[in-house]
């Protein structure tokens, strides 16, 4: 029986992938698919909108001194706030302590400086170093002891809303010119605190965006058991998170007593909500893992603007926080919608981040 020789068959052709839209038309469709996936644009905008509508219909709103104060003071300390809840939001934690901190901080700098006549150098570095025992603190209940987030900073959130009355059952008023400077001076027209704000917020953004550590803490929340698996040192990362958010809520804290001349229990209520606003509405998911710090300012910038807006337009103050509710129940449907949407279409640019860090453990070999 003689061997077959197989044909000599061509092989089969393989059509070549879809060519993308060359020229302007191609440089259009990436562009408009990032903006898509960017919740930051839609923010920034309405930003704009809302600024250009208050300012119709109140000229003053637009003037140097509004932008000065409230408009920027207001920025710097929703902006601080809500860039260290970000971080904790991030690993998939939260903390609702951050506006009882605030508050408690403002009397706490002014006893130092008033009562314990401590100078005002001294005074914020103490302040500040309190609110990093804060948040260590709150890193050793959640990470050690295995305390959800939630309930661990809501023990903060009650013990601090009566602390503050305890220290100062009555004002404590600031004389210090170096102390009210920080929210009443300027520098080229632009406040001190605002000055604090884009010097925290850039460094919180290089730490995020350019450090193996800030891209670590995308992988422990996007998916911690492939983080620990990776080498990931989570705890450390965790505490961290929390340890940046006492801090800011400290600075925050030091803006605040500075504004109002005292230091006076309850100065502040409800800011730990305007902090989670801020991060939610700027694009940081409530599931941990995604979010950017431009998002987080700009949401904070939009919440600045209407509430600022509606009492320049002579708004109820019920009406203000209804609106804030609102925008924030938007920010939460559009936020899932988009997850959903990016899940269903495969996006690679879905979890990059949280890969990026996982990614990263192997990079600095932690």
């Amino acid at each position: 029986m003689t061997d077959t020789v197989p044909e000599n068959r061509a092989p089969a052709v393989v059509p070549d992938p879809p060519t993308p839209p060359a020229g302007d038309a191609g440089a259009t469709a990436r562009i408009l698919g990032r903006l898509a996936d960017s919740p930051e644009i839609g923010i920034i905008f309405a930003v704009i909108v809302a600024f250009a509508v208050f300012t119709s219909i109140n000229p003053l709103f637009a003037s140097v001194g509004d932008l000065q104060n409230p408009l920027g003071v207001d920025l710097a300390g929703f902006g601080i706030l809500g860039v260290g809840e970000a971080l904790t939001i991030i690993t998939g934690g939260i903390d609702l302590s951050v506006g009882s901190l605030v508050a408690f901080f403002v009397v706490v700098s002014a006893w130092f400086n008033t009562t314990e006549h401590i100078p005002v150098f001294f005074t914020f570095v103490l302040t500040i170093g309190f609110g990093a025992l804060w948040g260590l603190w709150h890193g050793f209940l959640i990470t050690r002891l295995g305390v959800p987030p939630f309930v661990a900073t809501l023990i903060t959130f009650i013990f601090a809303r009566g602390a503050d009355e305890a220290i100062a059952p009555s004002p404590l008023s600031i004389h210090s010119p170096v102390f009210l400077a920080v929210s009443g001076n300027t520098v080229a027209d632009v406040p001190i605190c605002v000055l604090v704000f884009v010097v925290i917020t850039a460094a919180v953004w290089f730490f995020l965006e350019r450090t193996y550590m800030g891209r670590q803490l995308y992988a422990i929340g996007g998916n911690r058991e492939a983080a620990r698996l990776a080498g990931i040192q989570i705890n450390r990362r965790i505490v961290l998170a929390y340890v940046i958010s006492g801090v800011c809520a400290a600075v925050v804290g030091i803006i605040e007593a500075s504004r109002i001349t005292s230091g006076t229990a309850d100065s502040v209520s409800g800011w730990e909500l305007i902090a989670i606003a801020s991060a939610v509405i700027g694009g940081v998911s409530l599931i941990g893992g995604q979010g950017r710090i431009i998002g987080v300012v700009a949401g904070a910038a939009l919440l600045v603007v209407l509430s600022d807006g509606l009492v320049a337009v002579n708004v109820n103050a019920y009406y203000q926080s209804m609106v804030v509710g609102v925008v924030l129940l938007i920010a939460v449907v559009t936020d899932r919608l988009r997850v959903r949407r990016l899940e269903r279409t495969g996006s690679r640019r879905f979890g990059a981040r949280a890969r990026a860090g996982v990614a990263a453990a192997a990079g600095d070999g932690q």
